[in-house]
Order: C-alpha cells, then sequence, then structure tokens
C-alpha cells in the first residue's frame, strides 16, 4: 500500500453476501474508519451495525482479533487519533465517516451525510448528534453545538462548529487529506480542536445536523482518568501555540497550569516544535474561537 508502518490485511475467504447479522449497506459514497486497540470485543458489537464499507484501523494491538466483513490494516506501533488518517488514504470513496469501537451510525445517517455533501460542496464535515449509554442522553457536545452560538450561515447544512467528536463526524475525503488529517504529535484525547480550525481557515464549512444520530456506548471501567486530563490539558495547551494569538496561548496556558500543572508542564516540553510549526488562523476563525470561549464562560458562570 506504500503506507509507513501499515499493511493491509486480506480478508478470509467471505460470501459474495454480507454476513446476516450484518446490517445491509445503505451507501456507497461513504466508508466508515475505525481506530482501536486491544478491544476487539467491543467492535464485535459495533461494526455489524455500520451501514457502509468499513476499514479497521489496528493500533498495534497485542493480539488481533477477527471482525467479518471489514477491511483490516495493522499498524506496527500505535499512531493514536493518526491512524485515522491512514484509514482515510485507504478508503476509495469520496466521504469518510469516522466511528470509535465502542460506537455506530444510525440507520439512515451515511445516507443521509452522502446526500447533505453533495447538496453542499462547501461543506467539509458534518458532525452528528450522539447519544450516549442505553438510556441514550444526549451527549453535552451535542447539545453545545445544538445552541448554535455561531448561527446557521445562509445555505450550510446545518449550525455552524469549530469542533466536534472524532467518533460522530462525516468529512469530505479530499478536505481531510489536505488539511493534515489528525496531527500525530497530539496523539489522542482533544485531537480534533485543531483539525476543525485547519478546515474551518481553508474555508470549509463545518456544521452540526441533529438529523444525523450515532450511539456511543462507552465502558467507563479501567480507563485512567487522570491520565486523560493530563492528556487533555496539554493538547490544549499545543493546539493553541500552533493556531492561536500569543496572548490568547499565554492565557490558555495559565489556566492550563491551574486546572493540571503536570498536563501543562508537559506541553511547555513540546513548545518548541509547536512553534516550529505555528500558523495564524484567518481572523474570520479566531473570532469565532473568541464567540464559543465567550459563551462557555457565560454557561459556566
Amino acid at each position: 500500500m506504500g503506507y509507513s508502518g501499515a499493511m493491509l490485511t486480506e480478508r478470509p475467504a467471505m460470501p459474495t453476501e454480507r454476513p446476516q447479522h450484518t446490517a445491509p449497506i445503505e451507501t456507497d459514497e461513504v466508508t466508515v474508519v475505525v481506530a482501536t486497540r486491544n478491544r476487539w470485543d467491543r467492535l464485535a458489537e459495533t461494526v455489524p451495525h455500520h451501514r457502509a464499507p468499513v476499514i479497521l484501523v489496528d493500533n498495534a494491538s497485542d493480539n488481533i482479533g477477527y471482525v467479518p466483513g471489514v477491511d483490516l490494516v495493522r499498524l506496527e506501533k500505535n499512531q493514536g487519533a493518526a491512524a485515522r488518517n491512514v484509514g482515510v488514504r485507504c478508503a476509495r470513496t469520496p466521504y469518510v465517516a469516522f466511528a470509535d469501537d465502542d460506537s455506530y451510525w444510525t440507520p439512515g445517517s451515511l445516507a443521509a451525510a452522502a446526500a447533505l455533501m453533495r447538496a453542499h460542496p462547501r461543506t467539509g464535515l458534518l458532525a452528528a448528534q450522539v447519544l450516549v449509554g442505553p438510556d441514550q442522553r444526549l451527549d453535552p457536545v451535542s447539545a453545545a453545538m445544538a445552541a448554535a452560538p455561531l448561527g446557521t450561515p445562509s445555505g450550510a447544512a446545518g449550525p455552524a462548529i469549530l469542533g466536534f467528536l472524532a467518533c460522530a463526524v462525516v468529512v469530505r475525503r479530499d478536505a481531510f487529506l489536505a488539511a493534515g488529517g489528525f496531527q500525530p504529535r497530539l496523539f489522542v484525547y482533544g485531537e480534533e480542536a485543531l483539525l476543525a480550525m485547519d478546515l474551518a481557515a481553508a474555508g470549509h464549512e463545518l456544521s452540526y445536523v441533529r438529523r444525523l444520530g450515532v450511539r456511543h456506548l462507552p465502558r467507563p471501567a479501567g480507563r485512567d482518568v487522570n491520565a486523560r486530563l493530563r492528556r487533555e490539558v496539554r493538547n490544549r495547551v499545543l493546539t493553541a501555540a500552533l493556531r492561536r494569538p500569543p496572548a490568547v496561548t499565554a492565557r490558555i496556558v495559565a489556566a492550563a497550569f491551574r486546572e493540571c500543572p503536570r498536563g501543562a508542564a508537559q506541553a511547555v516540553l513540546d513548545l518548541p516544535w509547536a512553534l516550529c510549526h505555528r500558523r495564524r488562523l484567518p481572523v474570520a476563525v479566531e473570532s469565532g474561537l473568541t464567540r464559543l470561549a465567550m459563551v462557555s464562560s457565560s454557561s459556566a458562570a
């Protein structure tokens, strides 16, 4: 395939029809890309729900499992969120949907997303509504997007956004690749913010569409909450250093040290790298981010 550290693994011989327990394909314009590591039990639950071809990118799991009806890409080392970039490069459809190993797209959503992408050529990313757990609680991020603090541009597919949940978006493949995909240096947790900025900076519309649906079924057991916080704070600081004005970055760094000193200190170690790759955002994008920060501060007060 020509991808560093990756190889496309051929599936075992399969019937010409998809297995009966797998949902029927509803669109051939979308590929679902799922990145995973050591969670094959979850994949067995979620992958059969996807109603489009699936590329499964394995982040160097300790043991390789088997999920029928997918194309498997095995990575030699754990690339975190950047593993999705490999899946997008392997895809041959104009649009790519992301899912986690504990999430899936609801019936009709992928076909509807493809139709919206065709109808809105300026759209680079569509974000779906996420319902969490067996009781289908509305994810707070979806609620914030639905409030539409940035408004709905004329002719857009939905309210404008400048962030997203990676398990619940459909992207225009060419736009995603041109923007560079997910930054490998950020690894995981909060990796979406930089990509959202870069897509918007390139002139693409990012829209929230409530009628697109994703079910997220996380299991909290076994997750290191403190490690996640450190990574999120680190990535927030680095993302600011990469794209935001110095005054804004300084405020984010100060807040990071108050919230999680260890995470902020980890970011400081990578600041020389971030400053070497720094690129200012267009005024309109920076203004949108400032507006979102103000709304968030008002809500928290």
